[in-house]
């Protein structure tokens, strides 16, 4: 019978960090632990399962060959990892308190010295042109990496890691706290169930150093403010050779002088004179492929919406090309000569004869306003 997928046992995604497992390990063993769920023969077998998941995502080696090649790569009859054993030899009820309360593994079981490295992340700043064309850039990121002089073990080239004597390797020492038994991980080693007595020189015992390491990021066109790039195996070095962690390139596109991006539609406004808006014409409006014409039919009135399709942004998942929105507004005239005053005098005078047919939105609002005032008396 096919295995069930161990992140799906757990309920977490396959790009989950430790934190994430661990809490969810603890609320499915809560869940289906034997002693919680003594009429149910079905709960011990999905515990043993979702110990079986854990012990193989929380491990950094085991996790690495279970990504690459599934429940083949931690089998121990295909020569992989060791999958949990059973309830009888696992963890007791008092020991899921225990890693709740003092925060270890449970049943006595020693804590791999391996550690996946952290993941990090890049806030990347890009200009409306790179994010809808797409680019390549290269950013610059402080990590720490896999010591090279003693290959990430920490100790100093022929020597090895001792066994920790407080926690004989195990990583945890118990505590008893009342009516409960409580693990808690063992100071002297850190959890690690090893101590390095002679460090490397270069590292210091860490295995890891920190280097500002220079990455070639490719960015897809249609990227927006939001969106990850995931660089496997780019961020921090694991502790003790572990696997490393992921970057993720976090992207954030700046304001522009123009344009207002909203999904896969672009809005720009359009100042157009006095005399345009009124007689119409035909204008330069730019757009992120260069200049087009926007005809102004006549009588147009400020706020007016010009649809220019095709002219928007191609988003990053797929999908038809958005449209380019152009909100005309009507600009003002400012510092007229004496001459221009009065003539947009006479030509003023000469509309309010037969103004409700030159202006029907005053003529219609001072109507209503006039009717207003006329009820309040």
């Amino acid at each position: 019978m096919a295995k069930e997928d161990y992140y799906k046992l757990l309920g977490v995604s396959q790009n989950a960090s430790d934190s994430e497992i661990k809490k969810s390990y603890r609320r499915m063993a809560m869940k289906y632990h034997p002693d919680r769920n003594k009429d149910n023969p079905d709960a011990e077998e999905k515990f043993k399962s979702v110990k079986e998941a854990y012990e193989v995502l929380s491990d950094g080696q085991k996790r690495a060959a279970y990504d690459q090649f599934g429940h083949a790569g931690v089998d121990p009859s295909m020569g992989g990892g060791h999958g949990a054993g059973g309830f009888g030899g696992g963890e007791s009820f008092s020991d899921i308190f225990g890693d709740i309360f003092g925060g270890g593994g449970g049943g006595g079981r020693q804590r791999s010295a391996v550690q996946r490295g952290d993941d990090l992340q890049y806030n990347l700043d890009l200009t409306l042109e790179e994010a809808v064309a797409g680019t390549e850039v290269k950013i610059k990121v402080p990590v720490m990496v896999g010591c090279d002089t003693c290959d990430g073990t920490g100790s100093k080239k022929g020597s090895t890691p001792v066994t920790c004597s407080t926690c004989h390797g195990q990583g945890q020492v118990r505590m008893q706290q009342g009516f409960f038994s409580v693990q808690q991980t063992c100071p002297t080693c850190r959890g690690r169930g090893q101590l390095i007595k002679n460090p490397c020189s270069k590292c210091h015992g860490r295995g890891r150093k920190e280097e500002n390491k220079t990455l070639s990021v490719k960015i897809p066109a249609g990227v927006d403010t939001g969106d990850r790039i995931r660089l496997a195996g780019e961020g921090e070095a694991g502790e003790r050779g572990g696997p490393s962690g992921d970057l993720y390139v976090q992207v954030r596109v700046k304001e522009h002088a123009i344009f207002v991006r909203d999904g896969a539609n672009l809005y720009c406004e359009v100042p157009i004179s006095f005399s345009i808006a009124t007689l119409g014409g035909e204008m330069e409006v730019p757009t992120l492929d260069g200049k087009v014409n926007l005809k102004i039919p006549g009588e147009t009135q400020t706020g007016k919406l010009f649809r220019m399709r095709g002219k928007g942004v191609k988003p990053v998942r797929g999908g038809p090309k958005g449209d380019l929105l152009c909100k005309v507004q009507i600009e003002t005239p400012v510092r007229l000569t004496r001459e221009q005053k009065d003539l947009l005098k006479k030509f003023d005078e000469s509309l309010k004869e037969g103004s409700h047919r030159h202006s029907p939105k005053s003529h219609t609002w001072f109507g209503g306003v006039k009717d207003f005032f006329d009820k309040m008396i």
